[in-house]
This record gives C-alpha cells, sequence and structure tokens, in this order.
C-alpha cells in the first residue's frame, strides 16, 4: 500500500510542478455538490482496506478508498456503527468520501457529526507530502486539530489516505413514532420534548407529519413510547434510510434542493415545500429560490443556505465574510500552496 500512497504523492509533485489541476475523488458519488470540478481525476480506491479495528476500544481506522458498505458491515458484525450515519448516495460510496464531504444523516442532531467522530487522518498536502495528524484514540490533544479540519474540505486541502473514527455501539432497542401534526406544532413538540431525558435519535417532518426515532435501552424506548404516544412506523428502518439516502418521495422532486442549517427553534421559514430533520435545525426545500432570500433567509435564522442539488451552482454556495474567507486563504495556501487541489469545488474565491 505504501507504494500506492507514494504514486499519488508523485501524482500531486509532478502536478505543483507543472500547475496542473488535481481532483481527488472515490467513487464520485458526491460529484452532484459544490461549484465546480476541475482537474484531472486522482482516484483513491486503489488505496482500501481496513486497517485496524479494536472492537473493544470503539476505534476503527482504514484507508481512504475502503468501500463504506465494507466498513459499516465490518462493524455491524461486532454491533457497532458510524453513529453520525453517513449518506452513500452510490453504492461505491468510501470512507475517504464520506469524511471529505463532511455529510452526516438522521442521527447528526443527537449523537454528533462527521467531525466529531474523526480522532486522526493521515494525509498527502498539495506537494505531495505524507503527513499525519491525531491519532487513534479518544482522548488525543496534542497539537492542532487538523484532522477534523479535513472533514468536509472536499479534497481542497489534501488527499486522505487514512482515517482514524470512533465508533459506537448499535442502541439495544429503536422505534419510530408518526405523529400528523403540521409544521409549526411540530416544531414546537420538538423543541419542548428536548428538553426532556427522552432518548432521541432523528426526527423528520414531512407532508403534515412528524417522525420520531427512539434509541436506547429498552427500558428507557418503552417509557418514552407511553409519554408521547403517536402511532408506531412498521417499517421505520427503510423510512430512515430513505431519509439519509435522498430516495423519499420528497428529494425527487425536479426542483432545485436547498439545504438551510439554522436554529433548532427557528419558525417556520414558508420558502416551499420541505422536509425537517436535526429536530428542526436542518430545513430541505424544494424550490426555485432566488439565491438572495435563500441566504438571507438562514441568515437571519443564526445559520446559512447552500444549493445541494440541481439551479444554477455558481450561485449556490454563500460567500463567506471578508475575515473567515481570509482565514480559509490562508489555510489553504498552508496546505496546497500552488492551488491545484480541486480548485473552485466549494468556494470560488480558490
Amino acid at each position: 500500500m505504501q507504494e500506492v500512497i507514494q504514486r499519488f504523492s508523485e501524482t500531486i509533485r509532478k502536478a505543483a510542478a507543472e500547475r496542473t489541476h488535481v481532483r481527488i475523488r472515490g467513487s464520485g458519488a458526491k460529484d452532484f455538490y459544490g461549484l465546480a470540478l476541475i482537474g484531472e481525476v486522482l482516484d483513491t480506491r486503489a488505496c482500501s482496506g481496513i486497517v485496524e479495528y479494536e472492537p473493544t476500544e470503539l476505534v476503527l481506522t482504514a484507508r481512504a478508498g475502503t468501500p463504506l458498505v465494507e466498513v459499516e458491515a465490518e462493524l455491524a458484525k461486532n454491533g457497532q456503527m458510524l453513529a453520525f450515519e453517513p449518506p452513500h448516495f452510490g453504492p461505491a460510496a468510501t470512507l475517504g468520501g464520506a469524511v471529505a464531504c463532511g455529510f452526516s444523516g438522521p442521527r447528526r442532531a443527537s449523537t454528533g457529526s462527521a467531525r466529531d467522530f474523526v480522532l486522526g487522518v493521515r494525509m498527502l498536502n498539495g506537494v505531495g507530502e505524507d503527513l499525519h495528524f491525531g491519532g487513534k484514540v479518544m482522548k488525543n490533544v496534542a497539537g492542532y486539530d487538523l484532522s477534523r479540519l479535513m472533514t468536509g474540505s472536499f479534497g481542497t486541502l489534501g488527499l486522505i489516505t487514512e482515517v482514524s473514527l470512533k465508533v459506537l455501539p448499535v442502541p439495544e432497542e429503536e422505534r419510530t413514532l408518526r405523529f400528523e401534526i403540521d409544521e409549526t406544532a411540530a416544531l414546537e413538540s420538538i423543541s419542548r420534548w428536548a428538553g426532556k431525558p427522552l432518548p432521541f435519535s432523528a426526527s423528520c417532518h414531512t407532508d403534515g407529519m412528524l417522525y420520531v426515532r427512539l434509541s436506547g435501552a429498552v427500558p428507557a424506548v418503552e417509557a418514552a413510547q407511553k409519554k408521547l404516544g403517536g402511532e408506531p412506523v412498521a417499517d421505520a428502518k427503510a423510512f430512515w434510510q430513505s431519509v439519509r439516502e435522498q430516495t423519499h418521495p420528497f428529494f425527487t422532486s425536479a426542483a432545485a434542493l436547498w439545504r438551510l442549517s439554522v436554529k433548532p427553534t427557528t419558525v417556520p421559514l414558508g420558502l416551499g415545500p420541505q422536509l425537517i430533520e436535526w429536530h428542526g435545525g436542518l430545513r430541505w426545500i424544494a424550490a426555485e429560490l432566488n439565491p438572495s432570500r435563500a441566504f438571507e433567509t438562514a441568515q437571519r435564522a443564526g445559520g446559512h443556505a447552500t444549493l445541494f442539488r440541481g439551479g444554477d451552482k455558481r450561485l449556490g454556495i454563500q460567500r463567506l465574510p471578508a475575515n473567515l474567507l481570509a482565514i480559509h486563504k490562508k489555510l489553504k495556501r498552508a496546505f496546497d500552496p500552488e492551488g491545484i487541489l480541486s480548485p473552485g469545488r466549494i468556494n470560488a474565491d480558490f
């Protein structure tokens, strides 16, 4: 495997010397996202395999090109999981792609985001240097937390070759309850329930129905179900899978799909058909919105908006404030001084 990494390094060094662009990609399952796809593809799937997994330590280390389904299957054998429920968006999705995009699924509001579970990474920067950040233990506080910086960078800072992740046990019991309730009442209910010791692991509201998933010890889940009432959902696993992978009917609309991250207590936005996740903190809007309206609405709600699918990608990612943009540019120069890695993918300014 070291020979594969060396080959990747030589490719990056050659591109840096010649000022040509490189686009780091696993299966390409997330190619739909971002502003532009520029550069010769460097396919990470040759760098594959689980390096180390110790179930008793709740830590897994694997190479970037390892199929996500392979990682999840190995964890399932030991009753464990990737708690941030990364969406695949394709059958060949890779672990490196899941970390590089930083997307999190329905469980994110209860257990944390992808970034919260990254313990360490091995990577090649924009000049081909083989670097290591973080470690393979949960209590690693030495130096800057650059391993988590790589999460959500979409290959613009470097090529992740190996990643160590914290994993969690699969809950002993899970049940999903359904309530016929409008958006305003759903948001009020979720906000009220969130202040109580209830074992929530996911929530979703769409088309006049609120879905709440309870996860934990059997007595806790049963007590919560009695307290909340609602109608049990028979095929709950398939429902949450459809939300995670965006195969739910809501996501099949031909309209552009906007992603608004806002304060969970934000009142209804009134922007168009929507699906609400993360206990009110994530609002998916299926509508041809004016980008300025989407950005301003999200900003007033204490968050931000992104055009996730469809529409004009050039207008879909909000420009950063000047002070924050300056920090991003400095980070980009530090990791990729020649600017060869996926230019313009997630920021029009570099």
